[in-house]
C-alpha cells in the first residue's frame, strides 16, 4: 500500500507562485497514476490535474498557470502552481490510483490519499 505526504502549502500573495510536493512510499510508485485535487469547507473535492506516464491533464481552471510534473527516482510528484488567485485558495490533496489506469476527474477513482496542505492566496 502505498503512502501519501504533501508538502509545500502556504499563506502567498495573489499572483505569487508555490510548488507542491507529494512524496510516496512503495517501489511502484512510476506506475501509479496520480491525481491533485483541492477542497474547500462545504465543497465537492475539486480535480485541478492528473498524470499518467507522459500523459498529463489539467482542470480549465488551472490550464496555463498549474504545471504537473513527476521524479519517479525520488518518488515524488510535484504542482507548480504560478500566477495564484484567491480562488485557488483550498486544501490541496495528492491522490494515486491503479498502476496505468486513466486519470480520472473523479475522487472516487482514487484509492490512496494524502493527508492535504492549505493553500491560501491572499488579495
Amino acid at each position: 500500500q502505498v503512502l501519501l505526504v504533501e508538502s509545500g502549502g502556504g499563506l502567498v500573495q495573489a499572483g505569487d507562485s508555490l510548488r507542491l510536493s507529494c512524496a510516496a512510499s512503495g517501489r511502484t510508485f512510476s506506475t501509479y497514476t496520480m491525481g491533485w485535487f483541492r477542497q474547500n469547507p462545504g465543497k465537492e473535492r475539486e480535480f485541478v490535474g492528473g498524470i499518467r506516464g507522459a500523459t498529463i491533464m489539467y482542470a480549465d481552471s488551472v490550464k496555463g498557470r498549474f504545471t504537473i510534473s513527476r521524479d519517479n527516482a525520488k518518488n515524488t510528484v510535484y504542482l507548480q502552481m504560478n500566477t495564484l488567485k484567491p480562488e485557488d485558495t483550498a486544501v490541496y490533496y495528492c491522490a494515486a490510483k491503479g498502476a496505468f489506469s486513466i486519470i480520472s476527474t473523479s475522487p472516487a477513482s482514487y484509492n490512496v490519499w494524502g493527508q492535504g496542505t492549505q493553500v491560501t492566496v491572499s488579495s
